[in-house]
């Protein structure tokens, strides 16, 4: 395989052509960090429970091009939203939930747009990591198209990007694992999301070519790079797999959806249930700290039985797509990539029926070797949309887009 083909030069010259516009400065003077977004192939919804994920970057993401400020002041433009967001990196940041109850302004819909929100949050992570900050930027986001709010992670992704720019125009150097608790913070805190550290993880810790493993209990990771015939062109037979990205039209953000939180609270009490019938109650709610999940796993009603079922039939697979990954098995590795799929729709009871028709659509088409969907939430009762309404939201030309693996974040 070739390097990674994204970003292009175009992209780059464009992102900064912008930015020295908006700062009046030399092209020349103009960084760009370069967030990719992420898959997961297995390892879904488990991350939060401190389960072990996989996770590989890919060749389309956030691009940010900034400028240090010559104050504290930061000024940003967005390539995907309109309006532009104003403040100071010395302001000390609240997290939303505190924001949005004490802020008139905000009640009245009066305050910046709500992209707006990430930037504040790496501000009030690197606050409350301790950092000392005094420079600000002057900044142009941008994402790749039609892949706002596609389940890629674009959230995390925008999340380091602003960590990164901040650090890196304050002279800040900060290793990869503590950015990952740093953009947490982003997440958990500022925004109130209840995720783990598999997104941001993916972004920071990504290697071309290799699927990072991330246990997300003791935040040990390791690259698994698969063999030779894998990683590189096979003579006369084109590259080993392509990585395709199917859209159905739905999109939505985990933030405005209670039922993402709910389904993480019900994992927390199914742990709680199984840790005290196996005497170790003390120990934090997570499915991770239970042992004994075979001794007890009887007593749990119907509903949380589900979500632990899928827990540790994920961390499972998991365990087995890494070795077939490592042994260059991309067939079996496809085939759990499909059984994770079912599980989240009979036992993590995810995904509207449009993704599970094009998961299932997907899994039986020639070439391909194992398919599952990313996003959609808990499944809601009522008559979803339908195809033509779904496929009239897409971008002409989007619904489909072949990608290749990618690298992780940074600044060039």
């Amino acid at each position: 395989m070739e390097p990674p083909s994204w970003p292009s030069v175009e992209e780059l010259h464009r992102v900064r052509k912008i930015v020295s516009v908006m700062a009046g400065r030399d092209v020349s003077e103009v960084r760009v960090v370069v967030s990719p977004y992420r898959i997961c192939p297995l390892g879904a919804h488990i991350d939060h429970q401190g389960g072990t994920v996989s996770a590989m970057t890919i060749n389309r993401g956030i691009l940010l091009g900034f400028i240090p400020s010559d104050d504290s002041q930061v000024l940003l433009h967005s390539g995907q939203f309109g309006g532009e967001v104003k403040f100071s990196v010395d302001e000390v940041q609240q997290p939303t939930s505190i924001r949005m109850s004490s802020s008139d302004d905000e009640i009245n819909g009066k305050e910046e747009s709500n992209w707006g929100n990430y930037a504040r949050g790496a501000i009030y992570a690197l606050q409350r990591g301790g950092k000392r900050l005094s420079q600000g930027i002057t900044g142009f986001i941008c994402g790749s198209r039609g892949l706002d709010s596609s389940g890629l992670s674009s959230s995390a992704a925008v999340g380091v990007a602003y960590l990164l720019a901040f650090e890196h125009a304050n002279k800040l150097t900060v290793p990869p694992m503590e950015n990952i608790e740093l953009d947490r913070l982003i997440e958990n805190e500022y925004l109130g999301l209840r995720n783990g550290i598999l997104d941001q993880s993916a972004i920071l810790l990504s290697n071309y070519g290799c699927l990072t493993s991330l246990n997300c209990k003791t935040k040990d990771y390791m690259l698994v790079r698969p063999p030779e015939i894998i990683r590189h062109q096979e003579p006369g037979r084109g590259e080993a797999y392509k990585i395709l990205l199917a859209f159905s039209g739905l999109k939505h953000a985990l933030t405005s959806k209670p039922g993402y939180n709910a389904r993480v609270a019900e994992c927390c009490e199914a742990a709680s249930v199984l840790l005290k019938a196996s005497g170790k109650g003390d120990l934090e709610p997570l499915l991770c700290n239970e042992g004994a999940y075979e001794a007890h796993k009887g007593i749990l009603e119907p509903n949380l039985a589900k979500r632990a079922e899928h827990f540790f039939s994920e961390n499972a697979r998991v365990t087995e797509g890494l070795k077939a990954w490592a042994s260059g098995d991309l067939e079996g590795f496809g085939r759990l990539m499909s059984a994770s799929a079912l599980s989240s729709i009979q036992n993590y009871e995810c995904g509207s029926q449009p993704l599970q028709d094009l998961c299932e659509i997907l899994s039986s088409a020639p070439g391909v070797y194992g398919a599952r969907f990313r996003s959609g939430g808990p499944r809601r009762a009522g008559v979803p949309a339908a195809p033509a309404e779904l496929a009239g939201r897409l971008e002409r030309g989007s619904a489909v887009l072949i990608c290749e693996a990618g690298d992780c974040a940074r600044v060039i």
